[in-house]
């Protein structure tokens, strides 16, 4: 099964709505990944000081070297995703060496952890083809359609080779094909 990006605002929010209920860093982790396009494994380690500077000022840059590729990744956070983390840090009063999705058994969160709590709340909201990786599919979906169709950019971000393989990653080869098969109608 290949997972799917999320292409409902709406499930999106509740999605979110429900996970901050549930657990607020299940909450972030799943703004974190929509907001960023990064994978869970690179995610999951964050540390509180890789945001913030001494001074709980919020760095200009996230930088990190991504785990599967070994590439360094510098991204920008948006304003949703600061206000997001900077409530969470003060919340759960996080020290700067703390990481963001500690685990009560000590270090961080693990993969499949998330992936269980994350791929239940998306069924409780008809989510279907989900997984850990929808994340940041939806932040290529979305960041594609608003960027008015700046496939070269996502490409590049995602460390891709070729468009169509960007436009298949994010799902809408299928979107594209599916809005054809309603045009004509004979």
């Amino acid at each position: 099964m290949t997972v799917e990006p999320i292409r409902d605002r709406v499930k999106i929010n509740r999605l979110y709505q429900y996970l901050k209920g549930y657990d607020p860093k299940y909450a972030l982790i799943f703004k974190f990944g929509i907001n960023t396009g990064l994978r869970i494994s690179d995610i999951l380690p964050l540390k509180v000081k890789d945001i913030f500077n001494e001074d709980f000022k919020f760095r200009e840059h996230l930088i990190l070297k991504e785990k599967k590729t070994s590439k360094e990744k510098k991204i920008k956070m948006n304003d949703t995703l600061r206000k997001c983390i900077l409530e969470y840090v003060e919340s759960q009063n996080l020290s700067y060496d703390s990481y963001l999705f500690q685990s009560k058994k000590g270090g961080h969160l693990g993969r499949i952890q998330v992936y269980r709590v994350l791929k239940n709340a998306a069924s409780v909201f008809g989510i279907e083809n989900f997984g850990t990786h929808s994340l940041r599919k939806t932040w290529g979906y979305w960041t594609y359609k608003m960027s008015k169709y700046n496939i070269g950019l996502i490409m590049d971000t995602f460390n891709h080779s070729s468009q169509s393989i960007t436009l298949r990653y994010i799902g809408v080869n299928q979107d594209q094909k599916d809005e054809l098969y309603s045009l004509v109608q004979l």
